[in-house]
């Protein structure tokens, strides 16, 4: 569920817990209008990736290329990204949404903690 609309907004994309692992995922806008999607996986099944069983990672896509990012995601122009987020990529199309980040010639900042 999303938090109230407003300058502070963040979607909830994915909240999963099976046993020990959890597995977290939101987006919200930055004071610039630029997308952030925040990622946290936590518990055993980090161990690839991760000695101490916690794994983040954070994506930025600058507010010049959010139009395009909607429309990728199958929105249309004016649509609010964090409104197509919430209606069109949470639980388990939020793997389809980082899939098409991926994929995408969108200039994406990418960080991993």
């Amino acid at each position: 569920m999303a938090e109230p609309k407003g300058p502070h907004r963040r979607v909830v994309l994915r909240d999963e817990h099976e046993g020990r692992d959890s597995r977290h995922l939101l987006a919200y806008l930055d004071s610039e209008g630029a997308l952030h999607i925040d990622g946290q996986d936590l518990g055993p099944s980090t161990a690839i990736v991760s000695d101490d069983g916690e794994y983040e990672w954070f994506q930025r896509v600058s507010s010049r290329d959010v139009p395009r990012l909607v429309a990728l995601l199958g929105g249309r122009p004016g649509d609010d990204v964090l409104d197509v987020l919430e209606q069109h990529w949470t639980g388990d199309r939020a793997g389809e949404l980082e899939r098409l980040l991926r994929e995408s010639d969108l200039e994406i900042e990418r960080f991993v903690a």
